[in-house]
């Protein structure tokens, strides 16, 4: 990392946090480009514009990042740092894609992922280790019902037979830059279940919306109401590791509960190009001509979630190490205070209600 960095236009909450993430910068935090000297080098969240004449480094959340939502300001355990682009920006090679395509991943490295990966799975991980409810799939349905249908009662003469294949379609925050960039022909959550029915028309599809859109804190897809035309079923407040055990296949355009589901060696199929299709671990409807290089599991982990993201521990703040990232969370989801700002996110609830007109 540069000695000086220039952040721009990062919210107040966010501040602290990015300190933690980047002890050896000194961090000046501007309003505008136009306040960092020529030639500084930036750095942005996201998708903020890049001007001409200044380096840039880009923010975003990593792949293990909270207990809690990102919108309801939980603050991170992983960032993202990448010089070259986004991760979910499949129009060009990011830092995480250059490390998938060249880097030497060597035994040493794979043997850390494949205990890293074990441990995720073991303690039941993912992304935000939100929703306390539970769910089961189901164990009969009629022959004679509708495809992927289960009947409210059955005759004791029916013949009753388990769903051959329970799907698993997560949605996603639709106004999201993980799709604009990232799925070029699959835009919607209501179109991704259309394809996933005509795919598969006997198979029980379980639509579970992001969870953000059901904390009601981003909108839901305008014609996300219309979901249950092509779906058995709708959840919400199940834990995505939870679902996971339940499920044969798991279906999205972008979505990082495809990682999850490769984690845990679950058949995955992508609409989009997510950073984890094109290695040959996935079905990809979208091919990624560029990605040619065949990985394991352990080396897309290696790189996904040892070489690219930083982790800080949540109650020391401190540079740390997956495996202890890993120790936090599960520790924060037993009871362990978390570190949020609870003023700002007091006021971020508050502005949405105002302005948003969310809950």
């Amino acid at each position: 990392m540069p000695a000086e960095l220039y952040a721009v236009a990062f919210s107040a909450w966010k501040q602290g946090p990015l300190r933690a993430f980047l002890p050896e910068c000194r961090l000046y935090f501007i309003r505008h480009v136009r306040q960092a000297p020529a030639g500084a080098t930036l750095l942005l969240w996201g998708t903020h514009n890049a001007p001409a004449g200044h380096p840039v480094i880009r923010v975003e959340d990593g792949f293990l990042r909270s207990i809690g939502l990102g919108a309801d300001l939980i603050a991170p355990l992983s960032y993202c740092f990448d010089r070259s682009g986004l991760y979910y920006d499949a129009s060009q090679p990011s830092d995480l894609e250059q490390l998938l395509a060249t880097h030497d991943l060597d035994a040493a490295l794979l043997e850390r992922a494949r205990a890293l990966r074990a441990q995720i799975v073991t303690l039941g991980l993912t992304k935000y280790n939100v929703g306390q409810g539970g769910w089961q799939r189901p164990a009969l349905l009629s022959a004679s019902a509708s495809p992927g249908k289960v009947p409210a009662t059955a005759p004791a003469s029916a013949s009753l037979v388990p769903p051959s294949t329970v799907i698993l379609v997560p949605g996603q925050v639709e106004s999201d830059a993980s799709i604009a960039l990232g799925s070029a022909e699959t835009r919607s959550n209501l179109d991704l279940l259309r394809q996933v029915r005509e795919r598969h028309p006997d198979a029980y599809i379980v639509y579970k919306p992001h969870p953000d859109v059901h904390a009601g804190l981003r909108r839901p897809g305008a014609e996300e109401a219309q979901v249950k035309l092509f779906c058995d079923e709708v959840v919400e407040d199940v834990s995505m590791h939870h679902l996971l055990t339940q499920v044969d296949e798991v279906h999205v355009m972008t979505s990082a509960a495809g990682f999850e589901a490769l984690l845990r060696n679950i058949p995955v199929t992508c609409y989009g190009n997510p950073f984890f299709a094109g290695w040959g671990l996935t079905t990809d409807l979208q091919p990624i001509p560029r990605r040619q290089r065949k990985l394991s599991l352990d080396a897309l982990v290696a790189a996904a979630l040892i070489l690219y993201p930083r982790y800080i521990h949540p109650q020391e703040q401190r540079l740390c190490s997956p495996e202890e990232a890993v120790l936090a969370l599960h520790a924060q989801r037993n009871g362990s205070s978390d570190y949020h700002l609870s003023f700002w996110r007091k006021a971020f609830r508050l502005l949405l209600r105002q302005v948003v007109g969310v809950r």
